[in-house]
């Protein structure tokens, strides 16, 4: 990487906190990036859309935003389209991979059309959860199945099912966090994560992390409160294998216009070492116990150069093209 000019980087919003489902997340990876990016000299302030008005960051002169939001109303395109209008430069992907990627369903129709593997799934929509299709879940998908919240993250809402009568339950809570529902088939195996960093042809996977949960699974509380789960990075698979993980997380990178950086989630299937893609992070954590952080340390990048990095890469999905010229012809 090559040196970045701090002064440069101008005044920077460290967005933090949000509204969604995820905000205690989001202050906590907010806190790590400010510090993060004071050590290094940077202009850095933070700023919580859920108590400011987002105006303030142009009548307050920021140059730029790190976007350490979470969710909603920060990961979905939304506040990046509000960027946008503002003119202010902002880390991660822009307007549409942004809500693309946050929601589930549309993420599998593009991952799919592009042949890239992923769980098979069944969608209710907020008007088809009637008891009756509700009961045909289980039968469509098979046992176990996961049920969950497409347009909610960090194991929000989510339920694994093993009886055909609890789908109705399972469907019921993941609708109080969003109105349609995400029925998808459950992959016996690991839990990997892969991280991106760039943009198109110069986008680099960095190392697969092998998650390891406790008997109790990798809900909430163990993903960020406990110290219960084990990340293994290296993996410990195959170098092939591990080449085919980045591979496939780059396609699904790649197919969904994703640019700065991101992380794919997957699957790897116990009985034949299938990966399977599960979701696109388009503004991944950054807390203490976040993976992107840790697979960078794995190939040499601090936590500290890690947010220089994202944050000099910020940019605008479409600039405002200079003014007209008004002298007469």
């Amino acid at each position: 990487m090559s040196a970045v000019d701090v002064k440069a980087l101008g005044r920077v919003a460290v967005l933090m906190g949000g509204s969604s489902a995820e905000r205690e997340i989001s202050l906590m990876s907010g806190a790590g990036v400010l510090q993060a990016l004071l050590s290094q000299g940077v202009d850095a302030h933070a700023f919580d859309p859920a108590e400011r008005e987002l105006a303030e960051l142009k009548h307050e002169g920021y140059a730029r935003c790190f976007i350490a939001l979470h969710g909603r109303h920060g990961e979905d395109g939304t506040v990046q389209g509000a960027l946008e209008l503002l003119g202010i430069p902002y880390t991660g992907s822009g307007v549409m991979a942004s809500a693309i990627a946050m929601d589930k369903v549309m993420t599998k129709r593009i991952w799919l059309a592009e042949g890239l593997p992923t769980p098979r799934y069944v969608w209710l929509a907020s008007d088809d959860q009637g008891a009756e299709r509700v009961g045909r879940v289980s039968a469509e998908l098979g046992l176990p199945l996961i049920v969950k919240p497409p347009r909610e993250g960090s194991s929000i809402g989510v339920t694994k099912v093993v009886e055909a009568a609890q789908v109705g339950a399972a469907v019921a809570l993941s609708a109080g966090y969003d109105a349609d529902v995400l029925c998808e088939a459950f992959i016996e195996g690991e839990e990997l994560t892969c991280p991106v960093l760039g943009e198109g042809a110069h986008a680099v996977a960095l190392p697969v992390i092998r998650i390891v949960p406790p008997a109790a699974g990798y809900d909430y509380q163990n993903k960020y409160f406990t110290d219960e789960v084990q990340y293994l990075c290296p993996s410990g698979l195959s170098a092939e294998l591990e080449r085919e993980i980045q591979r496939i997380t780059l396609a699904s990178y790649r197919a969904l216009g994703c640019r700065g950086w991101g992380r794919a989630d997957l699957m790897l299937r116990a009985g034949d070492q299938q990966p399977f893609l599960l979701e696109m992070n388009t503004s991944p954590g950054m807390t203490g116990h976040s993976l992107v952080p840790m697979s960078a340390r794995a190939s040499g990048i601090s936590y500290e150069a890690l947010c220089l990095q994202l944050l000099a890469a910020a940019r605008l999905d479409n600039p405002a093209p200079a003014p007209l010229s008004s002298a007469g012809g």
